[in-house]
Protein backbone atom coordinates (compact mmCIF):
# COMPACT_ATOMS: atom_id res chain seq x y z
CA UNK A 1 0.00 0.00 0.00
CA UNK A 2 1.74 3.04 -1.14
CA UNK A 3 1.49 6.00 1.69
CA UNK A 4 -0.46 9.01 0.39
CA UNK A 5 -1.98 9.98 3.48
CA UNK A 6 -0.04 13.51 4.11
CA UNK A 7 0.60 13.55 0.55
CA UNK A 8 -3.60 12.87 -0.16
CA UNK A 9 -4.02 15.71 2.37
CA UNK A 10 -1.92 18.45 0.61
CA UNK A 11 -1.79 17.63 -3.25
CA UNK A 12 -4.98 20.04 -3.33
CA UNK A 13 -2.50 22.90 -1.94
CA UNK A 14 0.51 22.03 -4.04
CA UNK A 15 -1.28 21.96 -7.32
CA UNK A 16 -2.91 25.70 -6.69
CA UNK A 17 -0.31 27.55 -4.40
CA UNK A 18 0.87 30.76 -6.09
CA UNK A 19 4.22 30.44 -5.08
CA UNK A 20 8.42 32.05 -5.59
CA UNK A 21 10.40 30.38 -8.05
CA UNK A 22 13.47 28.22 -6.96
CA UNK A 23 16.09 26.14 -8.61
CA UNK A 24 14.60 22.56 -8.27
CA UNK A 25 17.57 19.82 -7.17
CA UNK A 26 19.15 21.83 -4.48
CA UNK A 27 19.56 19.51 -1.45
CA UNK A 28 20.96 22.03 0.42
CA UNK A 29 18.64 24.29 2.16
CA UNK A 30 20.11 27.47 4.09
CA UNK A 31 19.79 27.67 7.50
CA UNK A 32 16.83 28.45 9.05
CA UNK A 33 14.41 28.79 5.90
CA UNK A 34 12.46 25.51 6.53
CA UNK A 35 13.25 23.89 2.94
CA UNK A 36 13.84 20.32 2.46
CA UNK A 37 17.11 18.54 2.93
CA UNK A 38 17.08 15.77 0.44
CA UNK A 39 20.76 14.63 0.49
CA UNK A 40 19.43 11.16 -0.89
CA UNK A 41 17.21 13.09 -4.61
CA UNK A 42 18.84 10.96 -6.87
CA UNK A 43 17.78 7.37 -5.00
CA UNK A 44 14.76 9.16 -3.77
CA UNK A 45 13.89 10.51 -7.95
CA UNK A 46 14.43 6.32 -8.74
CA UNK A 47 12.19 5.61 -5.83
CA UNK A 48 8.97 7.81 -6.58
CA UNK A 49 8.81 6.68 -10.34
CA UNK A 50 8.53 3.48 -9.20
CA UNK A 51 6.21 3.80 -6.51
CA UNK A 52 4.19 6.34 -9.45
CA UNK A 53 4.68 3.02 -11.57
CA UNK A 54 2.87 0.65 -8.91
CA UNK A 55 0.48 3.44 -8.57
CA UNK A 56 -0.73 3.65 -12.17
CA UNK A 57 -0.82 -0.01 -12.67
CA UNK A 58 -2.03 -1.39 -10.12
CA UNK A 59 -3.55 1.22 -7.18
CA UNK A 60 -5.73 3.21 -9.15
CA UNK A 61 -7.49 0.23 -10.98
CA UNK A 62 -7.87 -1.31 -7.46
CA UNK A 63 -9.13 2.21 -6.18
CA UNK A 64 -11.27 2.46 -9.39
CA UNK A 65 -12.89 -0.79 -8.80
CA UNK A 66 -13.36 -0.31 -4.96
CA UNK A 67 -15.49 2.54 -5.56
CA UNK A 68 -17.24 1.04 -8.01
CA UNK A 69 -18.86 -1.85 -6.35
CA UNK A 70 -18.64 -0.62 -3.15
CA UNK A 71 -22.19 1.90 -2.04
CA UNK A 72 -20.83 5.46 -0.63
CA UNK A 73 -22.58 4.17 3.06
CA UNK A 74 -20.15 1.19 3.07
CA UNK A 75 -17.39 3.21 1.89
CA UNK A 76 -17.65 5.97 4.54
CA UNK A 77 -18.20 2.89 7.48
CA UNK A 78 -14.50 1.94 6.13
CA UNK A 79 -13.46 5.72 6.27
CA UNK A 80 -14.43 6.05 10.28
CA UNK A 81 -13.53 2.50 11.00
CA UNK A 82 -10.05 2.92 10.01
CA UNK A 83 -10.23 6.69 10.99
CA UNK A 84 -11.25 5.76 14.74
CA UNK A 85 -8.09 2.82 15.18
CA UNK A 86 -5.70 5.70 15.26
CA UNK A 87 -6.90 7.49 18.26
CA UNK A 88 -5.53 5.61 21.03
CA UNK A 89 -2.06 7.01 19.12
CA UNK A 90 -3.48 10.06 18.82
CA UNK A 91 -4.11 9.93 22.68
CA UNK A 92 -0.41 8.93 23.19
CA UNK A 93 1.43 11.05 21.21
CA UNK A 94 -0.44 14.06 22.32
CA UNK A 95 0.15 13.30 26.33
CA UNK A 96 3.97 13.16 25.10
CA UNK A 97 3.53 16.55 24.22
CA UNK A 98 1.73 17.42 27.03
CA UNK A 99 -1.52 18.56 24.99
CA UNK A 100 -4.07 16.73 27.71
CA UNK A 101 -7.08 18.50 25.69
CA UNK A 102 -6.15 16.43 22.87
CA UNK A 103 -5.38 13.22 24.66
CA UNK A 104 -8.90 13.55 26.27
CA UNK A 105 -10.72 13.98 22.83
CA UNK A 106 -9.36 11.29 21.37
CA UNK A 107 -9.77 8.87 24.36
CA UNK A 108 -13.82 10.20 24.20
CA UNK A 109 -13.57 9.50 20.40
CA UNK A 110 -12.52 6.52 20.26
CA UNK A 111 -14.80 5.21 23.30
CA UNK A 112 -17.78 6.92 21.89
CA UNK A 113 -17.48 6.04 18.74
CA UNK A 114 -16.38 2.46 19.18
CA UNK A 115 -19.51 1.83 21.42
CA UNK A 116 -21.81 3.91 19.92
CA UNK A 117 -20.48 3.85 16.77
CA UNK A 118 -20.95 0.61 16.27
CA UNK A 119 -17.49 -0.25 15.81
CA UNK A 120 -16.32 2.65 14.69
CA UNK A 121 -18.28 2.44 11.74
CA UNK A 122 -20.24 5.58 12.48
CA UNK A 123 -18.56 9.08 13.94
CA UNK A 124 -21.31 10.14 16.59
CA UNK A 125 -18.22 12.30 18.67
CA UNK A 126 -18.37 14.93 15.96
CA UNK A 127 -22.15 15.32 15.70
CA UNK A 128 -21.34 15.75 19.33
CA UNK A 129 -19.09 18.08 18.98
CA UNK A 130 -15.78 15.87 19.58
CA UNK A 131 -13.29 17.08 16.83
CA UNK A 132 -10.92 14.67 15.32
CA UNK A 133 -7.35 15.73 15.43
CA UNK A 134 -4.26 13.18 14.69
CA UNK A 135 -1.24 13.16 16.28
CA UNK A 136 1.96 10.82 15.97
CA UNK A 137 5.34 9.63 16.98
CA UNK A 138 6.54 12.15 14.49
CA UNK A 139 4.74 14.99 15.36
CA UNK A 140 5.61 14.73 19.12
CA UNK A 141 9.38 14.55 17.62
CA UNK A 142 8.80 17.70 15.98
CA UNK A 143 7.08 19.17 18.42
CA UNK A 144 9.49 18.82 20.89
CA UNK A 145 12.23 20.60 18.12
CA UNK A 146 13.07 17.51 16.30
CA UNK A 147 14.28 18.20 12.82
CA UNK A 148 13.17 16.69 10.39
CA UNK A 149 15.97 15.53 9.12
CA UNK A 150 16.78 14.26 5.33
CA UNK A 151 13.24 13.24 2.89
CA UNK A 152 13.31 9.71 2.31
CA UNK A 153 11.14 8.15 -0.20
CA UNK A 154 10.44 4.49 0.30
CA UNK A 155 9.20 1.71 -2.17
CA UNK A 156 5.66 1.29 -2.00
CA UNK A 157 4.99 3.13 1.19
CA UNK A 158 5.86 6.76 -0.72
CA UNK A 159 6.85 9.91 1.09
CA UNK A 160 8.59 10.54 4.60
CA UNK A 161 11.48 11.96 6.54
CA UNK A 162 14.36 10.72 9.08
CA UNK A 163 12.08 11.71 11.68
CA UNK A 164 8.96 10.38 10.86
CA UNK A 165 10.21 6.92 10.12
CA UNK A 166 11.88 6.65 13.23
CA UNK A 167 8.45 7.56 14.65
CA UNK A 168 6.92 4.76 12.18
CA UNK A 169 9.43 2.10 13.24
CA UNK A 170 8.92 3.00 17.37
CA UNK A 171 4.95 3.07 17.05
CA UNK A 172 5.56 -0.42 15.10
CA UNK A 173 7.89 -1.96 17.74
CA UNK A 174 5.11 -0.64 20.93
CA UNK A 175 1.87 -2.20 19.37
CA UNK A 176 0.85 -3.18 15.32
CA UNK A 177 -2.19 -1.77 16.40
CA UNK A 178 -1.50 2.24 15.19
CA UNK A 179 0.77 0.87 11.87
CA UNK A 180 -2.38 -1.06 10.97
CA UNK A 181 -4.44 1.78 11.52
CA UNK A 182 -2.22 4.18 9.64
CA UNK A 183 -2.04 1.46 6.33
CA UNK A 184 -6.36 0.91 6.27
CA UNK A 185 -6.55 5.53 6.83
CA UNK A 186 -3.87 5.78 4.11
CA UNK A 187 -5.63 3.33 1.62
CA UNK A 188 -9.21 4.91 2.50
CA UNK A 189 -7.66 8.50 2.12
CA UNK A 190 -5.95 7.92 -1.33
CA UNK A 191 -9.73 6.61 -2.40
CA UNK A 192 -10.97 10.12 -1.27
CA UNK A 193 -8.43 11.95 -2.98
CA UNK A 194 -7.34 10.00 -5.81
CA UNK A 195 -8.32 12.71 -8.61
CA UNK A 196 -6.26 15.33 -6.43
CA UNK A 197 -3.67 13.62 -6.33
CA UNK A 198 -3.18 12.50 -10.01
CA UNK A 199 -4.26 16.53 -11.00
CA UNK A 200 -1.11 18.22 -8.58
CA UNK A 201 1.60 15.92 -10.09
CA UNK A 202 0.47 14.62 -13.42
CA UNK A 203 0.39 18.96 -14.96
CA UNK A 204 3.90 19.09 -12.78
CA UNK A 205 7.15 20.20 -15.00
CA UNK A 206 8.73 18.34 -11.81
CA UNK A 207 6.41 15.77 -9.79
CA UNK A 208 8.74 14.70 -7.81
CA UNK A 209 9.21 18.54 -6.06
CA UNK A 210 5.51 18.53 -5.58
CA UNK A 211 4.82 15.61 -4.06
CA UNK A 212 8.10 16.23 -2.17
CA UNK A 213 6.85 19.64 -0.29
CA UNK A 214 3.74 18.56 -0.12
CA UNK A 215 4.96 15.78 2.35
CA UNK A 216 7.45 17.79 4.17
CA UNK A 217 5.64 21.25 4.27
CA UNK A 218 2.21 19.44 5.28
CA UNK A 219 3.68 17.92 8.05
CA UNK A 220 5.24 20.71 9.16
CA UNK A 221 1.84 22.49 9.20
CA UNK A 222 0.04 19.01 11.25
CA UNK A 223 3.24 19.78 13.88
CA UNK A 224 2.36 23.34 14.38
CA UNK A 225 -1.84 21.58 14.80
CA UNK A 226 -2.32 24.21 11.82
CA UNK A 227 -2.08 27.46 13.68
CA UNK A 228 1.36 28.39 11.71
CA UNK A 229 1.23 29.31 8.27
CA UNK A 230 2.31 26.75 5.46
CA UNK A 231 5.45 28.08 3.87
CA UNK A 232 5.89 28.46 0.14
CA UNK A 233 6.07 25.13 -1.69
CA UNK A 234 8.59 26.45 -4.67
CA UNK A 235 7.35 27.04 -8.24
CA UNK A 236 8.36 24.07 -11.06
CA UNK A 237 7.49 27.57 -13.59
CA UNK A 238 10.82 27.45 -15.41
CA UNK A 239 12.62 30.99 -15.20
Amino acid sequence: MIKFWNLALSAALAASMAVSPVQAGDDTPPAGTGETEDPFEDINRVTSGFNSAVRGALLDPLVDGYQAVTPEFLQEAISNAASNLSEPATAVSSLLQGDTENAGKATSRFFINTTLGFGGTQDPASEMGIEQRREDLGQVAGAHGGDAGPHIVLPLLGPSNSRDLMGDVLTSLISPLPLAAKIATTGVAYSDNQDEINAATQGALDSYVVEREAYEQHRRYLINNGEAPLPEIPSLDEN
